[in-house]
């Protein structure tokens, strides 16, 4: 079950975390390894030790992620909000954006064992895929 807690919506984050998420207003990378595409989908991996942290990238297109694993994380949004999430192995999400929308984050594991996800975006979503 995922559990969200520790909801912040305090914007006092360090000046190389705004710089950063101001730089990657762009950055369609939303896992580390493109392992498919095809006309209507990309599937990504995703793998964090712990302490480890995945950059600023925006979603723009539908997607689902679903956790391969248990883990703890805290992800840092372009509104502000800081969350900090507990997952188990099969958590899944789906998200969709309207035309002109999305969502910016970071992702960092703050759990004692890695975490592992699998990411699934929709080509044929409302609005155009970012370059990865």
């Amino acid at each position: 079950m995922i559990e969200t807690a520790g909801i912040d919506t305090n914007t006092n984050w360090p000046d190389a975390l705004v710089r950063e998420l101001e730089g990657s207003r762009a950055n369609g990378r939303v896992g580390q390894k493109l392992v498919s595409e095809t006309d209507k989908v990309r599937v990504w991996h995703l793998l964090l030790a712990p302490g480890e942290r995945f950059g600023f990238h925006s979603h723009v297109l539908n997607y689902f992620w679903t956790a391969l694993n248990p883990g703890r994380a805290r992800s840092h949004y372009s509104d502000g909000r800081t969350v900090e999430v507990s997952y188990a192995a099969g958590d899944t999400k789906h998200l969709t954006f309207d035309e002109g929308d999305g969502m910016q984050h970071d992702l960092e594991n703050i759990g004692e064992t890695p975490l592992q996800f699998v990411t699934v975006e929709f080509l044929d979503s409302p609005n155009n895929a970012l370059p990865v």
